[in-house]
């Protein structure tokens, strides 16, 4: 009997109506469409030639969004293996070359990307979306999460968005970055940082 497999589709851009595979629902929330359509209504045209980094990437599904809508590249870090197959095989369904993805940890990884761009001349979109308290020892998660962001040295973020749970307080200011707002979508919401104005 051949189980009917979720997938999700690119918005917009150069691979509109692109058909992704998403991994199984237990494992990991697939971003809803709204949500994601107001995160690129957002981000508009600011996303061409920018880095895009999608941390807890899961299906790929944001970056791959942003490749489509001309990100000059895209990192993806998942630390799910089966997910992890998902996301090199959307990659390299859409366009390999300008995807890099990481099978890991978060909490490691995304620092150790951000450290690598330091001295980059290219402006960097960070996206976060840690997984919603469902699982054992996910408790800490969005307390790393914000301490990823806090401990950011580099000069060359343009915008870090974060995808959460919307009964989580989100700080004010984490590190170099203040919040911006926060769009609530029914238990999703998203909140956007940029630099603190001095």
């Amino acid at each position: 009997m051949k189980t009917n497999k979720p997938t999700t589709k690119i918005i917009a851009g150069k691979y509109r109506g692109k058909v992704l595979e998403l991994p199984s629902l237990d494992v990991t929330r697939s971003s809803k469409s709204r949500l994601k359509e107001s995160l690129f209504n957002v981000l508009q045209f600011d996303i061409i030639d920018k880095i895009f980094i999608e941390s807890f990437a899961g299906s790929g599904s944001i970056g791959l969004e942003a490749i489509s809508r001309d990100a000059k590249r895209a990192y993806f870090v998942e630390l799910d293996r089966s997910s992890y197959r998902i996301l090199t095989k959307n990659c390299n369904a859409l366009e390999p070359n300008k995807c890099q993805t990481m099978l890991g940890d978060t909490f490691i990884q995304t620092p150790s990307i951000l450290e690598s761009l330091k001295n980059s001349s290219d402006e960097l979109i960070l996206y976060l979306d840690p997984p919603f308290d469902f699982r054992d020892g996910m408790e800490e998660v969005y307390n790393k999460s914000f301490e990823i962001i806090e401990n950011i040295e580099n000069d060359n973020i343009y915008i870090i968005v974060m995808e959460h749970e919307s009964s989580i307080t989100i700080p004010k200011i984490l590190g170099k970055f203040s919040l911006n707002k926060t769009k609530k979508f029914g238990k999703s919401s998203l909140s956007y940082f940029s630099y603190t104005e001095v």
